[in-house]
């Protein structure tokens, strides 16, 4: 069933979507935000909007702490990016492609398959080794081209870390296998604030993407991964904590290669008295399927999820919700808003649900997705002043209301980074 409620105003600029063209746009007004400032600045009917400062990269928030990166420099705000005191050298900083603001303030970033903390408000960092399933260091595999190591931590979701029974956990699989290098698939994990991070589940080797020394992978390299597992992904998109069920899912892409699909849902359940988990394969599809996803949330019990389906047509596309319990039954299902176009980004919090565009796909420069009433209604628009870019890695509001959205140009080189701080939601 679908559940859709729009006002005359959003409903043509839904329309313009599906035929394709030039949606709402946003625009500088002087009824914008006070602490909106940086070289763009603007606002729409649902949110207000402000570029990074010029000079540095954002790379993640937490509460009022925001870390960042320039040349040969790591940086850590605790006033929301407003000032920024603490600072160390850092030559591969340019190479950074992971970070999270634990809430004990601890650091955890990473620089291709290098791991690295800092508890002490980046006055010092120190290496971290993985390890394996068997307690044993997990040791990133040797490239075919050095310049290539892989994207071992690098992640979509903004949100990678929970609190589980208590106490805050870490979970988190590699988006992978597109630049970077070729890289096994992993889910990851942590529950003692990144001081140890461990394996929590390895893909298959993909022969489809081994370490050729090419960007992404590709054949005829060496095979990564767990070979004893038939489960085959090229990347993780997605995982997420279901505290209702006490379980988390994860969900990967992206194709059918004539090897089984890579598409798949996982539901993983963590025993923490013997550190070990149980992970299942829920279901498996093809690209052109709603289950080719991203942006999975869960509020009041309910799965949310937002598909970036792509492939043959016709594509199973759109926001869709439902009990966990009804996710391989899409009868079941309930769409609530359908963009037409990939989007594999998503983030829910205090009502508002925030979702994008991937730009290759899309008819709009930098495309957003909107509502901010739990979606009865909806609204997208094109911020394209940013140029064609392609939002992701969606960041908890910080301290002062402002969600953090990575801008990425094609669909996963990091560019720009945008705040938004959505609107209260009308009256009535």
């Amino acid at each position: 069933m679908t559940q859709e409620r729009t006002t005359r105003r959003r409903f043509l600029g839904a329309s313009a979507a599906a035929a394709g063209g030039m949606l709402l746009a946003g625009g500088v007004g002087r009824s914008a935000d006070p602490l909106a400032a940086g070289p763009i600045a603007g606002e729409t009917d649902h949110f207000w909007y402000r570029a990074q400062p010029a000079g540095m990269y954002i790379d993640a928030q937490r509460g009022n702490k925001a870390f960042a990166y320039a040349d040969g420099k790591i940086f850590l705000s605790e006033d929301n990016g407003r000032s920024w005191p603490h600072s160390a050298a850092f030559p591969a900083a340019r190479r950074i492609d992971f970070s999270h603001i634990l809430n004990n303030g601890n650091i955890l970033f990473a620089a291709g398959a290098k791991l690295y903390l800092s508890t002490d408000n980046l006055k010092t960092y120190r290496p971290i080794t993985v390890k394996a399933r068997d307690g044993a260091d997990y040791v990133p595999h040797t490239p075919n081209n050095p310049d290539l190591p892989g994207w071992y931590f690098h992640t979509l979701p903004g949100v990678v870390s929970w609190e589980v029974n208590g106490a805050e956990m870490m979970v988190w699989g590699n988006y992978c296998n597109v630049i970077g290098g070729a890289t096994p698939v992993n889910i990851y994990y942590s529950t003692d604030s990144g001081r140890t991070v461990k394996i929590a589940y390895t893909f298959g080797q993909n022969p489809f993407f081994s370490d050729n020394g090419s960007p992404g992978g590709g054949k005829g390299g060496t095979l990564l991964g767990d070979p004893g597992n038939p489960v085959l992904a090229r990347h993780v998109h997605t995982v997420a904590y279901n505290p209702a069920e006490d379980a988390f899912y994860a969900c990967t892409g992206d194709g059918t290669r004539g090897l089984g699909h890579e598409c798949h849902w996982l539901r993983g359940a963590y025993d923490a008295q013997r550190d070990q988990w149980d992970w299942k394969v829920l279901v498996s599809d093809v690209s052109n399927s709603r289950y080719k996803c991203g942006g999975i949330n869960f509020v009041d019990g309910k799965v949310y999820w937002i598909s970036d389906a792509n492939g043959p047509q016709p594509h199973d596309r759109g926001i869709f919700c439902c009990d966990p319990a009804d996710l391989t039954r899409p009868e079941k299902h309930t769409l609530l808003f359908n963009p037409q176009v990939e989007s594999g980004n998503m983030i829910i919090e205090d009502g508002v649900i925030l979702a994008a565009h991937c730009a290759p796909a899309s008819p709009l420069a930098t495309g957003f997705i909107v509502s901010t009433d739990m979606g009865a209604s909806w609204a997208q628009y094109d911020l394209k002043e940013f140029g064609r870019r392609s939002p992701t890695r969606f960041h908890e509001k910080n301290g002062a209301g402002w969600f953090r959205v990575d801008l990425r140009s094609g669909w996963v080189q990091q560019a720009d980074v945008v705040f938004i701080k959505p609107k209260p939601a009308p009256a009535g």
